[in-house]
C-alpha cells in the first residue's frame, strides 16, 4: 500500500483548472450534494497527489481510501472490503437482504451466493448512512488494478449517487466498462513551461540550460519522472547531462529510476522491501512474519524508511503504486520463490485461506496438484461470495498448474462458466480454444458446445448461438435428458430471435430435433410441454398446434407454479401467447415472469422482459404504466452500466405520432437488427412504424416500410403482427390485392387461438375490404369483441374506422357518435396522430373540436411518476430504493420534487394526485 504523507510533493504546479474542479467537488458534498469524477491519466502524471491534496482539504469529511492493487485482483471483494470496513459498524441499518448479502461477500456469513446488486445496493445505503454523521468523501486509487467484483459495485455506486453527501472520486489510467457514463477529468502532461519549473523546484543546485531541456524533453512533461529522475541521478548526470534514462515507455523509465534507489539500500533492506512488495495487503505482522522466516533483521526498515521508499507501521506502506511494482519486479525468480512460499506459510489458513492459496501458486511453477485442488476450493468460496470473475482467475491457475490432463480440461471448463457468469465473454471464447487442445470425453465435448453457444447468445443473440446450442442439447441428451430439453428451449428462443436464415440452427431445425427427444415422460413436466407448444408451432402449423399452446400457456397465465419454475421456464412461455394472440395471458405471463425476478435479483434479463411488458401495456393504452416500466428498466441499464433499450420509448412515440420521435430512435435499432440477423426486432420494427404512418395517415410510407410484411410467414410469432396495418393501408391506396392477401395470413394467424383480440382485428380488418351491410356488421362486431380485451387503442381505432366509414357511406348522426367515442378515447391515451386524423374527420361533418395540447406545465419524470406509483401503492422508501437501486434517501427526495409538481404536501394524497392504473 502507498502512504499520502510519504509522497514527495509536486506542489501541484500547472494543476490550476484540475485543482478548481476537485475544490467545487468538495464543496457539493460539504453543501448536501453527491458528486463523482474519474481523474483519467497515464502513470506519474500526477492522479495520486491530486487525490493526496483532495483528502488533505477534506477534513470536515470522513475520508475513506482504496488503492488497487494489481495482483490483489484476483481476491473478491479485495478493494470493497477496503473502503468498507471502517463503515460495518452500521451493517446492521441496513435492510435484512442488503445487510446479508454484504457479509457473505465478505465471508461475514454463510448463504446463498449474493447478488451483485444487493451487494451494490448495501454499499450504498451504507454510504448514505454513514453520511448522515458528516459528509463523506471516498478515493479510489488505481481503480484499474481493483478485482473485478469491487470494481462493479464501486462502478454501480457511482451511478446511483443522487441526494447523499459523499463524493466519490476515482483515479485510473484508462477507461473501464465499469466507470462508463462518469463525470470524467483526463490529466495530460504538464506543459514545459510547468515542467520546467518543477524540475527547477526539485534541484538543489545549478544545471545547465541544455541538460535541464533535454531532462524536460526526455521525460515528456511527466511529474513523476521528473521527480524520480532527480532522486536517481547521479551527481554527473546532473552536472553535465550523463546517465540519463534510455528512451522507453514512460512507466519502465519510472521504475527504473525506482530501481536505482532500491539499489542504494542494504541488500537485507532490499529483500525487506521485496517481500513487503509481494504481498499486496499491507499487514505488516504478516510481512514480519514472513521477514522473520527468511532471517532478515527488524533494523533492515531502517533504511527504507529514513530514505522515504516507504513505511513499517501497523500497515507497510509505499511512496508511490509504480515503487511497488519496481521493487518486486526487481526480485529474481528463485527470490519470488522463496518470499511467496514464507508468505504462505506465514498466512494463517484459517482465517485467509484465498490468500495463503494465491501465495503458493505465485511460489509454484511446475503442475502441482495439491496447489491447484486449493485453487479450486478457493474458487468455490469465491463464487459462494458473488465474486465469479475471481473464481475465474483461481480456476484458470488451477488448471495450469493441474497434473492430470482430465481434470485441466474439467477446470479450463469451469473457468470459462465463470467467466460467461460475470460477462467476460472474450476470456470465456479464450479458455474455450485451450479446451479444444486438451482430451475431452464425450461429456465434456457437449459441454464445451454448450458453453460456446451460451457465450454466443449472451454476447448479442448472434446467428452462430442457435446451431451451437442445438449441437450442444443434441450431444447432451444422452447424459442428462433434463439438461438437453433445457438447452432446447433456449435454442429455440435464440433462433426466434435471429430469424429463418441461421445455417444448421434455424426455428424448423431445432424443432425438428426438439420432436425427437425421448423418452417422453407419460406425465410430461413444465418444460417437456412448453418445447412441445413450441416446436409443434413449426413443425405441425399454428391449427393443429393450438391445443398444445393453449395447455401451455395455462400452466404459465394462470396455474400455480413455484418460484423457481416462474422464473426458468415461463419466458419460453410467452411466445406461444403471442403466437395466438392471446393478449390478457401475454400479460400475465409477463408480470409474473417480472415478480420473479425482482424477487431473485436475476436482473440480466431484466431490462428485456420490461421492455416486452411495456409493449404490452403500451398495446393497452396504459401509456403511464409503460413509461414506469420504461424508468425501471432504465435504472437497472444505468445501474449495471448496460445500454438502455430504445424500443419501448419508439413504441410509445409511434403510437403517439411522434413521428420525429420515432425516426431519431428506430434506424440505430433497424440498423442493430440487420447486422445481428434479429428478424425478430426487424418485424417489431415494420409493424410501430406502420401504427405511425396510419396514425398520420401516410399510408404510402406504411407500404413502403411493411414491403416484406406479407413474406414473413416463416417468422411463427411475430409475422402477423403487421397485417392489420398492411390492410388499412392498401385499401386507402386502392391495393385490393395486397389488402386481400394480407387479410388471408391474418385469417390463417388468428383461427388456432381464436381469441377475442385477434378475432376482433381480422373483422375490422375484413370490414375495410368489404361494403353495404356486410361491412357495417363486421365494424360492429369488431368494436364489440375489442370491447372486450385490454387493446384500448384497437378499439378506439375501430370506432375511428367506423365513423371514417359511416361518414363516406352519408351517414353523419352516426359517424359523429362513433368519432366522438374515438376522440375522447384516443385523446386520453394521449395518441395525438390518430386522435388528430379523428379531429379532422369531426370537423368535416361540422363538429367543432379544441386541439389537443397539454394542461400540465411541470409533468413528473418518467423515475417520479414509477416513484410516485410505487409510494401510492404502499411501498416504503427502502423497498422503492431497492427496486431502482437507490437509497431511501434519494427516494425522499424525489417524492418531495413529486408532491410540489403535483400540489400536494404527503403520501395520503398520491391515490387522488395520480391517474389511477388502468
Amino acid at each position: 500500500m502507498v502512504a499520502p504523507e510519504l509522497r514527495r510533493s509536486t506542489s501541484l504546479v500547472g494543476r490550476a483548472a484540475e485543482l478548481e474542479t476537485c475544490g467545487e467537488l468538495l464543496e457539493a458534498v460539504r453543501t448536501g450534494k453527491s458528486r463523482v469524477l474519474t481523474l483519467r491519466g497515464d502513470p506519474g502524471v500526477g492522479k495520486s497527489a491530486l487525490l493526496d491534496h483532495l483528502t488533505s482539504q477534506a477534513t470536515d469529511c470522513q475520508v475513506f481510501r482504496v488503492v488497487g492493487v494489481q495482483s490483489e485482483m484476483e481476491l473478491v471483494f479485495a478493494g470493497l472490503h477496503q473502503l468498507c470496513t471502517p463503515m460495518l459498524d452500521r451493517v446492521d441499518t441496513l435492510p435484512d437482504p442488503q445487510r446479508n448479502a454484504l457479509k457473505a461477500a465478505f465471508g461475514l456469513c454463510e448463504g446463498p451466493a449474493p447478488k451483485p446488486f444487493l451487494i451494490g445496493l448495501a454499499v450504498l445505503g451504507l454510504l448514505a448512512e454513514t453520511s448522515t454523521e458528516r459528509p463523506v468523501l471516498c478515493v479510489v486509487d488505481d481503480f484499474q488494478w481493483l478485482d473485478r467484483a469491487s470494481a462493479q459495485t464501486l462502478g454501480f455506486v457511482a451511478r446511483r449517487l443522487a441526494a447523499e453527501p459523499v463524493g466519490l472520486v476515482f483515479g485510473t489510467r484508462g477507461l473501464t466498462a465499469e466507470l462508463a457514463g462518469i463525470p470524467e477529468l483526463p490529466l495530460r502532461p504538464l506543459s514545459y513551461e510547468f515542467a520546467r519549473v518543477l524540475l527547477d523546484s526539485a534541484l538543489t543546485g545549478a544545471m545547465d540550460v541544455r541538460v535541464r531541456d533535454q531532462i524536460v524533453a526526455e521525460t515528456g512533461g511527466n511529474p513523476l519522472a521528473l521527480l524520480e529522475w532527480v532522486r536517481s541521478a547521479t551527481p554527473h548526470g546532473l552536472a553535465g547531462g550523463f546517465g540519463l534514462l534510455t528512451v522507453s515507455a514512460l512507466s519502465n523509465r519510472i521504475e527504473e529510476g525506482f530501481r536505482l534507489q532500491l539499489a542504494a539500500m542494504p541488500a537485507y533492506t532490499q529483500r525487506l522491501l521485496r517481500l513487503a512488495a509481494a504481498d499486496p495487503s499491507g499487514d505488516a505482522a504478516l510481512v514480519w512474519r514472513a521477514a522473520t522466516a527468511l532471517g532478515i533483521p527488524f533494523h533492515a526498515a531502517t533504511s527504507a524508511v529514513e530514505s522515504g521508499l516507504a513505511e513499517f507501521a501497523a500497515r507497510v506502506w509505499f511512496r508511490h503504486p509504480l515503487l511497488r511494482s519496481a521493487v518486486y519486479r526487481s526480485a529474481s525468480v528463485p527470490e519470488r520463490h522463496d518470499i511467496h512460499v514464507a508468505l504462505a506459510e506465514a498466512t494463517d489458513p484459517e482465517l485467509d485461506p484465498d490468500r495463503r492459496a494465491w501465495h503458493r501458486a505465485q511460489a509454484t511453477t511446475a503442475p502441482d496438484e495439491d496447489v491447484a485442488a486449493e485453487l479450486e476450493r478457493s474458487a468455490t468460496r469465491a463464487q459462494a461470495r458473488g465474486g465469479p470473475a475471481a473464481a475465474a482467475a483461481f480456476l484458470e491457475r488451477a488448471a495450469l498448474l493441474s497434473a492430470d490432463d482430465s481434470r485441466r480440461g474439467e477446470r479450463l471448463l469451469a473457468a470459462g462458466q465463470a467467466n460467461l457468469q460475470a460477462g467476460n465473454y472474450d476470456a470465456a471464447l479464450r479458455l474455450l480454444a485451450n479446451v479444444e487442445a486438451e482430451p475431452l470425453d464425450p461429456l465434456q465435448q457437449a459441454t464445451a458446445d454448450l458453453l460456446h453457444g451460451q457465450v454466443a447468445f449472451a454476447s448479442g443473440m448472434s446467428r452462430s448461438a442457435p446451431p451451437l446450442l442445438l449441437r450442444a442439447a443434441t450431444r447432451l441428451q444422452q447424459f442428462d435428458i433434463d439438461q438437453a430439453r433445457e438447452i432446447y428451449l433456449t435454442a429455440w428462443i435464440a433462433a426466434f430471435f435471429a430469424g429463418n436464415p441461421v445455417s444448421g440452427g434455424g426455428l424448423p431445425e431445432v424443432s425438428y430435433a426438439a420432436r425427437e427427444l425421448l423418452p417422453r415422460s407419460d406425465l410430461p413436466g413444465k418444460p417437456e410441454l412448453v418445447l412441445d407448444a413450441l416446436s409443434s408451432m413449426v413443425v405441425d402449423g399454428l391449427a393443429a398446434a393450438a391445443p398444445a399452446m393453449r395447455v401451455a400457456v395455462e400452466l404459465f397465465a394462470h396455474a400455480d407454479n413455484s418460484a423457481d419454475e416462474v422464473l426458468r421456464w415461463s419466458w419460453f412461455a410467452h411466445p406461444v401467447a403471442i403466437a395466438l394472440w392471446d393478449h390478457d395471458a401475454w400479460r400475465s405471463i409477463l408480470e409474473r415472469y417480472v415478480e420473479s425476478i425482482r424477487a431473485a435479483g436475476a436482473l440480466d434479463m431484466m431490462p428485456i422482459a420490461l421492455s416486452s411488458l411495456a409493449t404490452v401495456k403500451a398495446w393497452s393504452g396504459d401509456f403511464v404504466a409503460t413509461t414506469a416500466l420504461m424508468a425501471e428498466s432504465d435504472a437497472i441499464c444505468q445501474a449495471t452500466g448496460a445500454p438502455a433499450l430504445a424500443l419501448p420509448s419508439i413504441l410509445l412515440a409511434c403510437f403517439r405520432g411522434d413521428r420525429a420521435v420515432a425516426q431519431l430512435l428506430v434506424q440505430p435499432v433497424i440498423d442493430d437488427a440487420r447486422a445481428t440477423g434479429n428478424s425478430c426486432t426487424l418485424i417489431w420494427a415494420q409493424w410501430v412504424m406502420a401504427v405511425l404512418h396510419n396514425g398520420l395517415g401516410q399510408y404510402r410510407q406504411t407500404m413502403d416500410v411493411t414491403r416484406s410484411a406479407t413474406e414473413s410467414t416463416g417468422h411463427y410469432v411475430l409475422a402477423h403482427w403487421p397485417l392489420p396495418e398492411v390492410v388499412e393501408a392498401a385499401c386507402r391506396t386502392g391495393d385490393t390485392n395486397l389488402a386481400n392477401k394480407a387479410l388471408a395470413l391474418l385469417e390463417e394467424s388468428v383461427r388456432p387461438g381464436s381469441t377475442e383480440a385477434g378475432l376482433g382485428l381480422l373483422a375490422r380488418s375484413r370490414a375495410l375490404v368489404s361494403g353495404g351491410d356486410a361491412a357495417d356488421a363486421l365494424y360492429r362486431e369488431a368494436i364489440d369483441r375489442l370491447g372486450r380485451t385490454c387493446l384500448r387503442p384497437e378499439l378506439a381505432r375501430a370506432h375511428l374506422l367506423y365513423g371514417e366509414w359511416l361518414r363516406r357511406a352519408g351517414r353523419r348522426v352516426d359517424a359523429r357518435a362513433e368519432l366522438r367515442t374515438a376522440y375522447a378515447m384516443l385523446t386520453a391515451m394521449d395518441m395525438g396522430a390518430f386522435a388528430e386524423r379523428t379531429r379532422r374527420e369531426l370537423l368535416a361533418i361540422g363538429e367543432r373540436v379544441r386541439q389537443l395540447g397539454t394542461d400540465q406545465a411541470d409533468p413528473l419524470t418518467a423515475q417520479e411518476t414509477l416513484i410516485a406509483q410505487l409510494a401510492r401503492d404502499g411501498r416504503t422508501n427502502p423497498e422503492i430504493g431497492a427496486q431502482l437501486f437507490i437509497s431511501a434517501r434519494t427516494v425522499e427526495w424525489h417524492l418531495h420534487k413529486v408532491f410540489a409538481k403535483l400540489g400536494i404536501a404527503s403520501r395520503r394524497e398520491l391515490a387522488d394526485a395520480l391517474p389511477a392504473a388502468d
